[in-house]
């Protein structure tokens, strides 16, 4: 039989020169597809401002016009991972088409209610959280779409790209949609908000995305969030991700909150000043985007994160202290080359630090732990700026985001960068003397090693690395033991669900463990490659007991 340990060994890629920040925009697709995205986002924007200023003029009510940003955020947390989870089992181009249609759908209704008189605030709030449950749906599929449309050696300029996209919407968003509410009324800025959308389902329609032959069914949902969650728990890159991110996005987010407050009451200024400083903030963004390739290549990611995030604490303590508005311009300029500069390492890192089958269920968790970081961030900085003062709390805040920087310097993603987690499809079709129903299980895998006494240490060394990746692939239970009567044997062991989830480990497998299996085959003494063995769940006939009428 021949061994799912047994390959040839191949010397690794050299490392690619850093690329150019616009780089990707000469890949049609990607670029038509970053266009139409920023023209929905400037949309989203508009409506907004509109739900907003409507339910300001409706109401008087503060708490219903917070209760818009509510129902336009908190689907996010909620849906995200359902997202990740259909994203990953789907045809993903369908399942945006449809999640598109139900968006443009849901912002054509307040379009034509209000173009009518009959809008009133409570069906705003509903279709406002079906519009953000709907961008919940569709935040982590496009996130892992990115994959799908450029090379790898350029996703990280990619992912800076759709960041500055997010930026020059917002600096163009809010602006538009006040000037549309001013002049023609918010029917108008509505209907805007719906056109835009137009734009991502042509770019979704014409594109012809690749996926993965495969003779597997698709998981079914519960088991695909299970193994996401189960992929997460042992990635420990992608652990790392989450760390840093909920380190800087739970602290750093007190500027960005309490920023109308300063130029209101600090500054005594209005919202023209507090418009131009917002614009700062997304031009340092665009600028540190297209320096963002030079830097990590010269200073490395977790170094590059640090760096941001003490110089993003030291805007902070400007906010929190100066009173002129031409330093503060400058230092929120510097806060959006900060900024960028860590949603984009730690989004790059999370795209690449997980293979194809898993990463929107990944990218969904990053999502997650982000949305909840910037909600909760902001409820606690607002809380102690109610209580004590925005300075106070600003400063208090540039100080827990050097805290949490210090502290999330244990958890590195630096390497992540350079892991290839491409399928290797490597491992042969198991031997089996008949046909094994994809149903039974547990499947027992072992693979038996000889191992030179020199070469124990690093052995049990690679050999747990190893494991990890089994367990991350759906192994439920993993180990290695050592023969007592054959000095140097070693047996490998997993246990898996079923003969289905063995096969879908076949095709989840990468070059990164099939490099950990050629530096074990290399540490194998045997003339024989390690032997790979496969056993399946019996169920026992138990003896039927004895009664007078089969008592023989």
């Amino acid at each position: 039989m021949r061994s799912e340990a047994s390959v040839a060994v191949t010397p690794p890629a050299p490392a690619a020169p850093p690329v150019g920040a616009w780089e990707p925009l000469r890949h049609g697709t990607f670029r038509a597809m970053w266009l139409a995205v920023l023209a929905s986002n400037v949309g989203t924007w508009v409506h907004d401002v509109a739900a907003a200023w409507f339910m300001s003029e409706k109401t008087g009510s503060p708490l219903m016009v917070a209760a818009v940003q509510s129902a336009t955020t908190l689907p996010t947390v909620v849906f995200a991972l359902v997202a990740g989870t259909l994203a990953d089992i789907v045809d993903r181009r369908r399942y945006l088409l449809a999640v598109q249609c139900w968006m443009l759908v849901m912002a054509v209704a307040p379009a034509v209610l209000a173009l009518h008189g009959s809008l009133e605030p409570w069906s705003l709030l509903g279709l406002t959280f079906a519009l953000g449950m709907g961008s919940a749906m569709a935040m982590p599929a496009q996130a892992a779409t990115t994959a799908d449309l450029v090379p790898r050696p350029l996703l990280a300029p990619a992912v800076a790209l759709s960041s500055i996209g997010i930026n020059i919407a917002r600096a163009l968003g809010p602006a538009l949609g006040g000037v549309l509410v001013a002049r023609f009324g918010v029917g108008s800025a509505f209907s805007l908000d719906a056109v835009s959308y137009l734009g991502v389902l042509v770019v979704l329609w014409r594109w012809r995305s690749t996926r993965a032959t495969t003779t597997l069914p698709a998981e079914p949902f519960g088991v695909a969030l299970r193994a996401g969650l189960r992929y997460a728990s042992q990635a420990s890159d992608l652990r790392s991700v989450l760390v840093k991110a909920a380190c800087f996005y739970t602290f750093a987010n007190a500027l960005n909150s309490q920023l109308a407050i300063v130029v209101r009451q600090e500054l005594g200024q209005g919202a023209g000043t507090y418009g131009v400083l917002l614009t700062c903030v997304g031009a340092g963004a665009v600028s540190g985007a297209m320096v963002l390739p030079r830097l990590r290549a010269r200073l490395g990611i977790d170094a590059l994160v640090f760096a941001a995030s003490l110089v993003y604490a030291a805007v902070m303590l400007t906010a929190a202290h100066v009173r002129d508005v031409g330093v503060l311009g400058g230092a929120l300029f510097v806060s959006g080359v900060a900024w960028i500069t860590v949603l984009s390492s730690l989004q790059t890192a999370a795209h690449v630090s997980v293979p194809t089958w898993v990463r929107a269920r990944a990218l969904s968790l990053y999502i997650v732990v982000f949305s909840a970081g910037m909600a909760g961030g902001s409820l606690l900085w607002g809380s102690v700026a109610q209580r004590f003062g925005t300075p106070l709390a600003l400063s208090v805040a540039a100080a827990t985001v050097v805290v949490g920087a210090l502290v999330s310097l244990r958890f590195r993603v630096g390497a992540a960068l350079s892991r290839d987690t491409t399928p290797s499809g490597h491992w042969p079709t198991p031997a089996v003397s008949d046909d094994v129903e994809r149903d039974r299980g547990p499947v027992l895998v072992t693979v038996d090693y000889t191992i030179a006494p020199e070469g124990r240490a690093e052995f049990l060394e690679l050999v747990a690395r190893l494991g990890r990746t089994r367990r991350r692939d759906g192994a439920v239970q993993w180990g290695v033991v050592e023969d007592t009567a054959r000095p140097g044997g070693f047996l490998e062991y997993f246990v898996v669900g079923s003969w289905l989830e063995h096969l879908r480990q076949h095709e989840r497998v990468t070059h990164e463990e099939k490099a950990l299996q050629e530096r074990l085959t290399a540490l194998h003494q045997a003339a024989q490659p390690p032997s790979v063995r496969h056993f399946v769940g019996a169920t026992p006939t138990l003896p039927r007991p004895l009664t007078p009428e089969n008592d023989s």
